[in-house]
This record gives structure tokens, C-alpha cells and sequence, in this order.
């Protein structure tokens, strides 16, 4: 257990972040989720309503350091290429 006063500080700032972390992380499996979803339900034009949306909602997340830039990139990719192929 940490003992000193700015050890205590951080576990206690750490908790904090990880929570956000946990909110954000949840935050981009949904997006795919929904994203999903839509493809197997073969709504294309819902899906490409929604593509602008997810592409920024990726970056957001890969801005903080959650996902990678190019593990945002490959997913909306990926995503694109299930919705031109419906």
C-alpha cells in the first residue's frame, strides 16, 4: 500500500482514469457494434448515414490514446468495404 502523501495522489488519480478509460473503451465497441448491426441487417443506407459518425468517433478515441490511430483506420476501412460489398 503506498505510503507516502503523493503516492496516495496517484492511486487515487489513476482510479479516476481508468474509469474514463473504461467509459471510452465501451464507447468504441458500441460504435462497431451498432455498425455491425446495420451491415448484417443489410441497411446500407443507414450504414452510410452512419459512417461519418463512427470514423469520427474513432478518432476521438484514437486522439487519447485508446485504440491506435491505425487500429481506427483498419476498423473504418474494414467497415467501408462490408457496406460497399452489401
Amino acid at each position: 500500500m503506498a505510503n507516502t502523501k503523493s503516492a496516495i495522489k496517484r492511486i487515487r488519480r489513476i482510479s479516476k482514469q481508468t474509469e474514463v478509460n473504461k467509459a471510452r473503451k465501451s464507447r468504441f465497441r458500441n460504435a462497431i457494434k451498432k455498425m455491425n448491426i446495420l451491415i448484417d441487417g443489410k441497411k446500407k443506407d443507414e450504414a452510410l448515414k452512419y459512417l461519418p459518425k463512427l470514423n469520427s468517433e474513432l478518432m476521438k478515441i484514437a486522439k487519447t490514446g485508446i485504440i491506435k490511430k491505425q487500429n481506427a483506420s483498419r476498423n473504418v476501412s474494414k467497415i467501408t468495404k462490408k457496406i460497399a460489398a452489401i
